[in-house]
């Protein structure tokens, strides 16, 4: 069983980090998918990839893979670059402004 640690970037649907802060324990697809020639269905006879195991730190996602036998991968998160400008969104409606407020 091969196993993928990491830590889940945020939605680009928000701009927010909700559920980026807890470290994933992910299966590896150890068969491959095949369609059900009825229905015409994806399926797989796979069933530890729909197992997602969420731990606080890498080193107890790693104790645990450890624990259990299961050879893992650590993806290391990218450091994102903070986007802050200097008047923030305040400044869109300053009364200073050089210029005309166009749309």
């Amino acid at each position: 069983m091969r196993a993928r640690i990491y830590k889940p970037a945020k939605t680009a649907m928000s701009s927010g980090t909700a559920k980026t802060k807890l470290w994933v324990l992910e299966f590896a697809q150890a068969s491959a998918r095949a369609v059900d020639p009825l229905m015409g269905w994806t399926s797989s006879t796979d069933t530890q990839t729909q197992v997602k195991l969420r731990f606080e730190s890498q080193e107890a996602a790693e104790a645990y893979a450890k624990e259990k036998g299961i050879d893992y991968a650590v993806v290391q998160p990218k450091a994102r670059k903070p986007n802050i400008r200097a008047g923030g969104y305040g400044e869109n409606f300053a009364t200073n402004r050089r210029g005309v407020w166009t749309h």
